[in-house]
Formats: structure tokens, C-alpha cells, sequence
């Protein structure tokens, strides 16, 4: 039932597919607080150009709203306090363990009478738990995302973001799977897992179990489950029961996101990842083995400090050998407090320049994985009456409307732009 005059909060979101999953457990949150006229922004921290983004999105937001009360939280809210809390257009600072918790919300209510705390931002590195908030899914009705894992507990030189999140800490399978049986009974056919490390699920968890137990153990106990996806991934942390789901269950979607970041051994080194340039190749291979039609996406950074053009190289040539198709380029940007900033910088130029030769090698890719899919016939989960995707997360478009939320069995027709034609 709406209230008289009550003006509801407005969110905004910035930064990965976590954060946008935080921000619809924040909206139900404050709705059962029954907090209002307030602006909350979810910021990240993943590089300089971020927190500063950030800090653009806030001035906007308060000329917008002069009179709501701005509420920042996310990683850069975590990891830079003092930051936000300086802006004149900033009434409270809100930690990411804090903006989970109902208590925080509870305490601003509907008038926020002098209870909430200016700053309330406490150390991260102390959570154990990861709080399996349950929604119902956002952005589409199609597809619903499930939070298993928060945190992570390597310390790569570029990246900052253990220090936005904690160390890893993992979500029970049971609660997992309990969550994902009520999405199915909702209409949800398709679930996509996430967390900040996916690959490090379960080492917190009696018995250490790994992310293959997980997603084996989902899809033996929902079986009304149509499609199981993964996001993004550490390959050399891949463990064979996760190879085993790829080779034998039709369930789990043909599409890995690989962290990779670099293809170059010494700047895999420098950045202190755990794999090397033949690890990403081999594991690609035997994915592919086990599963023909199996679709790589990456993250690879360009102008890592040090890098020179033959490491880039390295790195280029990666997109072929591993046969990525979705490419997300990162041009280096120095992040304060990380080992990165102090080491040796590449010209701004030569970043700006290899990333776009980057972009250029994954679009070519995309067109060729593209090409491939003419004339074959794909299960499309609709997102929209006009566009749904395939098993492989490709966009297929349809001139007649198809019933949302749906999988059909599509014909591919042709290409338009980066878009499949049924």
C-alpha cells in the first residue's frame, strides 16, 4: 500500500554485476525500513578513474536533489571513508558490510531523527560471513543472479578491491540451493552465480568443498532448473569437478568469463597472478575439448606498468591461441595503495594505443564467432520481446515479439552489428 507524500529512495549503481545485485538487496532493504527522500549511490574502487567517476556521480546527484539525504557505499565508500565524507554534498558514508545489514537501514527510518551515524565503516578484513540475501532477481525477468561468495584472499599488485571486500568468505550450499529452488518456483530459467573470486567458493566451508561441488550439487537438486550460468572465473583455480559439470551437463551454460588480465609470463609475474600464459592456453583447449561449443570471455589489462611491446604481444596474440571472443579491455590505471602504482609506467599513449588494438582483436573474434552461428539453431532465453540470448550469451534479435523470459528454439538467420538474427 503506498504512503501519502512518501518519496521513495533513489539508487544508482556503479561498477560489476556484484554491486548491481547489492544495490536491488539495499532497495528492499530501505523499502521494509521505510527510509525515504534519500540518494543512495553503490560506488567501486576498481581504479582511480572509478573513485573519481564516483565522486562526478555524486555532485550530479545532489544538484538533482537538493533537498534528499546522499548516502555513499560500495568499495570506494570502504576503502576511502575520508574521501566521501569530506564532500559537502555527502550526509552519510556507509561501509559494504554495513549496507547489507537491516539494522543500518532500520536506524536512518523514515526521517532519519539523529540516530544514523555520519560514518559507519568498519574493518572489512574482520567479516567472516557473507550474508546470502535473497531477491528475486533484477534487470530482466528472465535471468536472476545469485550471490555464493564475497571477497578474495590474493593480493594481485594491480588491484585493490580485497581491501573494498575482505578476504573470501563463501555462502552454504544449502542456502544456495534453497535460494535457487525459490527463483525456479518464481519463473526464473536461467541463474547466473557470482562473487568477487568465484573460484575460491567453499575453502572457508567444513570439508572445503569447491566450486564444482557446488554447481554439480545444483543441478542434481534442481531439476526444474533449465539453465545454470557462471560469471567470471580464475582458470588455474578450476578444480575437476568443474570440468566434469562442462563435460557433462548441458545445463551449465557454454560461456566462461576468464580472469586473466595478461599474456605475458613476466607480467603475469609482476602482477602476482597464480597462472601462466600456458596454463590460460591449456585450460581454453581442454574446455573445448570437453565442450565443443564452449565460448570464452576475458578481462586483459593493456599498459600494465613494465610492459613492453613484445609483452604486449604476448598478451595479443592470447586472443587468438585461447580463442576469446568477448573481450573486456582495461587500459592500466594506477590505483593508489596498490604495488602496481610504485613500479615503472608505460606512456599514457602506448596504453591508450594498445588497448585499442585489443579492443580490435576481440571484435573481430566476436564477428567470426558471429559468422559461425548462421544457419544453426540455438536455444534463445528472452530478455525482452525483440532480444534473448543463446547458451553462449550472444545477443540474437527477432523482428516478431517472443514471449519474455521464455527459451525458444531459434533459427539463426544472419548478423546485425553485434547481434545474431533469428
Amino acid at each position: 500500500m503506498s504512503r501519502p507524500n512518501f518519496i521513495p529512495p533513489k539508487f544508482t549503481t556503479l561498477g560489476c554485476r556484484l554491486n548491481a545485485y547489492e544495490t536491488e538487496a539495499m532497495k528492499e532493504l530501505s523499502e521494509a525500513a521505510g527510509v525515504q527522500n534519500a540518494v543512495v549511490v553503490n560506488t567501486c574502487a576498481v581504479t582511480a578513474e572509478a573513485v573519481r567517476k564516483a565522486r562526478q556521480e555524486i555532485r550530479k546527484l545532489r544538484r538533482e536533489n537538493p533537498d534528499a539525504k546522499l548516502i555513499v557505499t560500495g568499495c570506494a565508500a570502504q576503502t576511502e571513508p575520508e574521501t566521501f565524507s569530506s564532500m559537502s554534498e555527502v550526509d552519510i558514508v556507509i561501509g559494504n558490510t554495513e549496507k547489507m545489514q537491516p539494522k543500518t537501514w532500520q536506524d536512518m527510518g523514515p526521517d532519519f531523527i539523529g540516530k544514523t551515524e555520519a560514518v559507519q565503516v568498519d574493518d572489512i578484513m574482520a567479516v567472516t560471513e557473507t550474508a546470502g540475501h535473497l531477491i528475486d532477481g533484477f534487470g530482466t525477468r528472465s535471468r536472476a543472479y545469485v550471490q555464493v561468495q564475497n571477497g578474495c584472499d590474493h593480493r594481485c599488485t594491480f588491484c585493490i578491491i580485497p581491501y573494498g571486500r575482505g578476504n573470501s568468505r563463501s555462502v552454504p550450499a544449502g542456502v544456495v540451493v534453497d535460494q535457487i529452488k525459490r527463483l525456479v518456483q518464481k519463473g526464473y530459467n536461467e541463474v547466473v552465480l557470482t562473487g568477487v573470486d568465484l573460484t575460491s567458493w567453499g575453502a572457508d566451508l567444513p570439508a572445503t568443498p569447491k566450486l564444482g561441488d557446488l554447481v554439480m550439487r545444483i543441478l542434481k537438486l534442481v531439476p526444474d532448473l533449465p539453465r545454470l550460468r557462471i560469471s567470471s572465473i580464475d582458470s588455474i583455480e578450476v578444480d575437476e569437478n568443474l570440468m566434469q559439470a562442462i563435460a557433462t551437463e548441458p545445463r551449465l551454460m557454454p560461456h566462461l568469463h576468464l580472469s586473466l588480465q595478461a599474456g605475458d609470463n613476466m607480467i603475469l609475474k609482476r602482477m602476482k597472478r597464480r597462472h601462466l600464459r600456458d596454463d590460460a592456453i591449456a585450460f581454453c583447449n581442454e574446455a573445448t575439448r570437453l565442450r565443443p561449443d564452449m565460448t570464452f570471455g576475458a578481462d586483459i589489462i593493456a599498459g600494465f606498468p613494465t610492459e613492453t611491446e613484445a609483452m604486449f604481444e604476448n598478451s595479443l596474440k592470447l586472443v587468438e591461441e585461447c580463442n576469446l571472443t568477448w573481450l573486456h579491455v582495461f587500459p592500466y590505471s594506477a590505483r593508489e595503495g596498490t604495488p602496481a602504482a610504485r613500479m615503472p609506467a608505460v606512456d599514457g599513449k602506448a596504453i591508450k594505443s594498445r588497448a585499442a588494438r585489443l579492443r580490435a582483436a576481440g571484435d573481430k573474434q566476436v564477428a567470426a564467432h558471429l559468422a559461425a552461428q548462421v544457419g544453426r539453431t540455438h536455444e534463445v532465453l528472452l530478455e525482452n520481446p525483440h532480444m534473448g540470448r543463446t547458451e553462449q550469451f550472444t545477443e540474437v534479435s527477432f523482428d516478431a515479439p517472443q514471449p519474455e523470459g521464455q527459451i525458444v528454439k531459434a533459427r539463426i538467420l544472419g548478423v546485425s552489428g553485434n547481434q545474431l538474427v533469428a
